[in-house]
């Protein structure tokens, strides 16, 4: 009896540590992607639902600030960063988004809703603030 209990014990143990390998070999889907191409898509698919459709922000629950003649995006180093790494109470979205549609989502809200900050951010930017 003893030695089929020890028997037994070993057996789980071996299927145990298989099973544990396993799922150390095993390759798990890349974090969840937003599908949107293009500074506009992307606006409107994510940023809109907090900055409003108008870029001129809202105050609620939270306070959303507004992105319309917004002089802190003169520097487009500031809004790639936020972008990338959140600030606040924004989510990071860098790793959610390539860094194309970073570059095009950050160009996007320069040059449109009374900003007009013409220098454009380039992917290689965005790569190098990752």
């Amino acid at each position: 009896m003893r030695t089929q209990l020890v028997a037994g014990t070993i057996l789980v143990v071996a299927v145990t540590a298989g099973h544990n390998v396993a799922l150390a070999q095993r390759s798990f889907p890349e974090p969840r992607m937003f599908p949107q191409q293009g500074g506009e898509a992307i606006f409107r698919g994510i940023c809109q639902d907090c900055h409003m459709p108008d870029a001129k922000g809202a105050t609620g629950a939270g306070m959303y600030p507004a992105l319309a003649h917004n002089p802190k995006l003169e520097i487009a180093g500031y809004p790639l960063s936020v972008v990338v790494n959140g600030q606040k109470a924004m989510p990071a979205f860098g790793p959610m988004l390539s860094d194309q549609q970073v570059a095009d989502v950050v160009n996007y809200v320069r040059s449109h809703f009374g900003n007009h900050y013409n220098d454009k951010v380039s992917p290689m930017d965005v790569k190098a603030a990752r």
